[in-house]
């Protein structure tokens, strides 16, 4: 089984640095269609799983971010039909405020969003932890140096 990396992508709104989510809705066909989800995708041969993650953003979103990191978590699950426990790495990408989203064919729409309606959005209770853990560090401003990927666009 290929391993799956997922990227929460946000940009900081107004005075406050307010984080927005970035979400997709899944398209029509797709696996998790109509579900609105963050980035996700798997690793190809020979990539680590940070590459991965730059790719899959720029694939599903056509944004380069400003800052990329990894944080200190893991998305976690069991999927019966495969009988796989999923330890899925987890990466957060800030994009540039006024970046324009190109949506690529995995997604009909999409939405920035703040925490408080997360749940809305978010089916997934690890996904929306996920999404609290990487407000809760924004929003304490406490991104350590280490978990700072360096951009080589």
């Amino acid at each position: 089984m290929a391993q799956l990396i997922d990227v929460y992508p946000y940009r900081l709104i107004g005075d406050a640095s307010i984080p927005e989510f970035f979400v997709g809705k899944r398209a029509p066909g797709k696996v998790y269609a109509d579900q609105w989800r963050m980035v996700g995708g798997k690793v190809i041969d020979g990539e680590k799983a940070w590459e991965a993650a730059f790719r899959e953003l720029k694939e599903e979103t056509g944004v380069v971010p400003v800052k990329f990191w990894s944080p200190p978590t893991l998305n976690q699950f069991y999927e019966p039909s495969s009988d796989t426990v999923h330890h899925i790495p987890v990466f957060a990408a800030r994009l540039p405020a006024g970046a324009g989203i190109k949506l690529n064919e995995e997604h009909s729409d999409y939405k920035w969003i703040t925490i408080d309606v997360a749940e809305r959005y978010i089916n997934w209770p690890e996904q929306l932890r996920i999404m609290q853990l990487i407000h809760q560090i924004l929003t304490s401003q406490a991104i350590l140096q280490d978990w700072i990927i360096p951009i080589n666009k």
